[in-house]
């Protein structure tokens, strides 16, 4: 919601939220507001949370509302989907309503006896004319002796509470109230000190975990993303970070915060004690801490101008994610070589795995990353079976953009200049005073224009780059990644990314069901008549599986041709498919032997 800019008052906001009923998966909120607006205080509730661009919603889970001023109940009109309005009130006004919690994911609430995590977004109502006053929040525990062992985890400053206990916290204003998600419950805690930070990490959910080898392999990330803003002082742009992270048995997300994340993973992923290798899981893992570490710089005090302030009632949309998702795509996996937690070839079969999603992707060709920023309220983050022949990640394909940007700037200054520079100057122009010592606004509440980029970009490094953007990020060519790879000693090399021949189709096994998930535009399968969703049931007179129908392709060649029976609905078809020769799209990338100064410039040592 649009923050007004009225002066402090001196009264808080004050909210207390209790569990009251964690197995039903409820929060009770208490919101008093000492001077309402005499023509009738106006309350909402966000329908997005930052981070995570889509509409969701959150008021359709306030299951009870109600108002009152002293002992008398007044009436609390809603106006729309997510805003209501209380009758006038000459004294202070409350406001009681209980939140539905069972969304276990990083972008709202969720509640059960084990647990409970809270974005405010989800739970804290906003007092419409009122952002800028200081809030204070009183968390308490459920009620039970089941629940004497739950402790706090967040990073709201303490006022009266104790430091992971329950009791009174406090912010600078609402928007700060939004960005400091709460965990409550029996988890494990460790912490380790870099950048002149205090860093906590915080794991819920029933694991077997090595938190000393978590604090050891991710300090050294903390402390060169750090580096890479100030490098003079090396220092974080807070005192305290926390990883707020859930483990499961299937899952993965992340969602940034000002000096915080939330993060969601399988618990495979994770270090377990006398585990020596890095496993695909836990490099996993760590990319996604180091991905929303960087966002603590980059989007959260570095923001696109369209998000300056937010508005938490709509869409708010910008031509820019390209940028601020995929340029700290980009630099999520680097910060882990330059820290030393991967090597150089582990990065670069990551980066090849990277490339390799593009070319799988069709869509591509008929949207740009910038169009694909724009549009991701509606269509990436709402993905349907025709996704990949109509969409471009813009955290993927961005992810590829900036590594090009940064190739291009290292060529032609012989690794005087880099992405790095511009990095540096979107920090200092945008993003270092942006929060005040007391996480209100700073003294620069502005933020990248939409057409911003290049000029920043060319100043930043000496580099005029207009060209290569228009193409690269408002178009929809392929990047020249293989000639720009070249003079940094690294070799590009592309094959087909499957069997001798190709359907053109992804299938899933469901249940006892082959579905196709998604027919490729163009391909043989398309080409046929077969569509997403189908049910295949049998490959030239057999009956078909995934492995089975994985040893039949490679057993032919292309421009032969197979039956396929498929259920569509509950009718039976037919389909005569003629074979594809498979797409080269399985990239790999090769460092050449010998000393490269580009590469050492551009990966570390």
């Amino acid at each position: 919601m649009t923050a007004r800019r009225s002066l402090p008052l001196a009264s808080p906001i004050t909210y207390r939220i209790v569990p009251v009923d964690p197995h039903a998966h409820l929060f009770e909120v208490h919101l008093t507001i000492a001077e309402p607006a005499p023509a009738g205080q106006r309350l909402a509730l966000a329908t997005w949370i930052p981070g995570s661009y889509m509409i969701r919603e959150f008021a359709r889970n306030i299951v009870s509302i109600g108002a009152r001023s002293g002992r008398r109940r007044l009436r609390l009109l809603k106006l729309d989907k997510c805003t209501w309005q209380a009758a006038a009130t000459a004294g202070p006004l409350e406001i009681d309503y209980r939140v539905y919690a069972w969304d276990l994911s990083v972008r709202a609430a969720h509640l059960d006896g084990t647990h409970g995590f809270f974005n405010g977004t989800s739970v804290f109502l906003q007092v419409i004319g009122q952002e800028r006053r200081a809030c204070t929040v009183d968390i308490e525990p459920p009620a039970g002796a089941a629940f004497s062992r739950w402790r706090v985890a967040t990073t709201l400053p303490e006022a009266g509470a104790r430091r992971h206990g329950f009791g009174r916290y406090r912010a600078a204003d609402y928007d700060a109230l939004l960005d400091h998600p709460v965990e409550m419950g029996e988890f494990q805690l460790a912490a380790f000190d870099a950048a002149g930070a205090r860093h906590e990490i915080v794991v819920t959910g029933r694991c077997d975990v090595d938190l000393q080898r978590l604090c050891a392999d991710l300090e050294p990330v903390c402390r060169a993303q750090a580096a890479l803003f100030e490098p003079r002082t090396r220092r974080a742009p807070f005192e305290r970070y926390l990883f707020l992270t859930m483990a499961v048995g299937e899952g993965y997300g992340g969602l940034e915060h000002r000096d915080s994340t939330a993060l969601l993973c399988a618990r495979s992923d994770l270090p377990y004690p006398g585990m020596r290798e890095t496993t695909d899981g836990y490099r996993t893992f760590l990319g996604l801490a180091s991905h929303e570490y960087f966002h603590a710089w980059h989007v959260k005090r570095i923001k696109p101008a369209a998000f300056v302030p937010y508005d938490l009632t709509r869409e708010n949309h910008t031509r820019l994610l390209w940028i601020f998702e995929g340029f700290t795509s980009y630099y999520d996996d680097l910060m882990l070589v330059r820290a030393g937690a991967i090597d150089a070839d582990t990065y670069l079969r990551q980066l090849a795995r990277t490339v390799s999603g593009v070319l799988r992707t069709p869509g591509r060709h008929l949207q740009s990353v910038a169009d694909s920023s724009f549009d991701a309220w509606t269509k990436y983050y709402r993905q349907d079976e025709n996704a990949p022949n109509a969409l471009v990640s813009y955290y993927a394909k961005g992810s590829l953009v900036a590594c090009a940007l940064d190739l291009a700037v290292r060529a032609r200054t012989r690794g005087r200049r880099s992405l790095d520079d511009a990095m540096r100057l979107l920090w200092q122009r945008y993003g270092r005073r942006f929060y005040a010592a007391d996480g209100g606004p700073g003294d620069t509440q502005s933020g990248l224009g939409e057409d911003g980029f290049v000029g920043l970009l060319r100043e930043a490094t000496g580099v005029d780059l207009a060209h290569e953007v228009a193409e690269w990020a408002e178009g929809t060519v392929d990047l020249p990644l293989a000639s720009l790879l070249e003079p940094f000693g690294v070799t590009l090399s592309l094959a087909p990314a499957e069997g001798v021949a190709t359907l053109g189709l992804r299938v899933a096994t469901r249940g006892a069901e082959l579905v196709v998930t998604h027919a490729l535009a163009g391909g043989a399968g398309a080409r046929a008549g077969l569509s997403a969703a189908d049910v295949l049931v049998a490959c030239d007179g057999l009956r078909v599986s995934e492995s089975s129908l994985k040893t039949l392709l490679s057993r032919r060649r292309p421009g032969e041709r197979i039956r396929l029976h498929a259920f569509r609905r509950d009718e039976l078809m037919d389909f005569d498919v003629r074979l594809d020769e498979p797409a080269r799209t399985e990239a790999t990338l090769r460092r050449r032997p010998g000393r490269h100064a580009l590469r050492l410039g551009w990966l570390g040592r």
